[in-house]
């Protein structure tokens, strides 16, 4: 099955998704299937995304129009498009920067990797720089990094939240304090624990466990 996603990000009336639309429904996706936001795609608390996100199941394809329409950055996008791909979803871009993409497809998922090693080139050079600044502070007497946002305790909420269809991950993020993008690093969308979350689990576990 097709799922669509459209975005404009005015919501006082100047802007419409007919375009978006009309390209969606002419590839395919019936137009009681796309879900739109009117918001700036900086901003995480968007309905109609996690609505769609929430109704794709193992077989189906989310089609946007063009890239930017999904993702706030490179790194958000990535990370998205790989969620659906454990999920067993599909992803299409019909136009624009991106419109290559097509991960039912050989040549699509080729592409899509290239955009993954741009943003994995990303995240190294911000660590880079995050670790000399922390180097550099350190060999001056200080110690830098800002506190964990997620706990063990927050976790667990994340996990139950998760599971149930009818959780809104903006809702949650405001209860627990932190962004969706700190949330899906250590919960997906089903409640099953991401690498962030085992991480968080064992270094506790190895605490507990560590002699006195």
């Amino acid at each position: 099955m097709l799922i669509g996603y459209a975005r404009v990000s005015k919501a006082d009336g100047t802007q419409t998704s007919d375009l978006q639309r009309d390209a969606l429904i002419a590839a395919g996706v019936d137009a009681a299937r796309i879900y739109e936001d009117r918001a700036s795609g900086k901003r995480e608390d968007r309905p109609g995304l996690e609505g769609c996100l929430r109704a794709l199941r193992d077989g189906d394809t989310l089609v946007v129009w063009k890239l930017d329409r999904l993702g706030r950055d490179l790194a958000h996008l990535v990370a998205t498009v790989r969620d659906l791909e454990a999920r067993g979803v599909g992803f299409r871009v019909l136009a624009g920067q991106g419109a290559e993409i097509d991960t039912r497809t050989a040549g699509g998922r080729l592409i899509f990797g290239i955009f993954a090693a741009l943003a994995e080139f990303e995240r190294d050079l911000i660590r880079e720089r995050v670790n000399a600044g922390l180097a550099a502070a350190r060999a001056r007497g200080r110690c830098g990094g800002a506190p964990y946002k997620m706990t063990p305790a927050k976790l667990r909420l994340a996990q139950a939240a998760m599971g149930k269809p009818e959780t809104s991950v903006s809702a949650l993020c405001r209860e627990l304090g932190i962004s969706s993008q700190t949330l899906y690093r250590h919960v997906s969308p089903t409640g099953d624990l991401r690498t962030d979350g085992l991480r968080l689990v064992n270094d506790r576990q190895s605490r507990r466990k560590a002699p006195a």
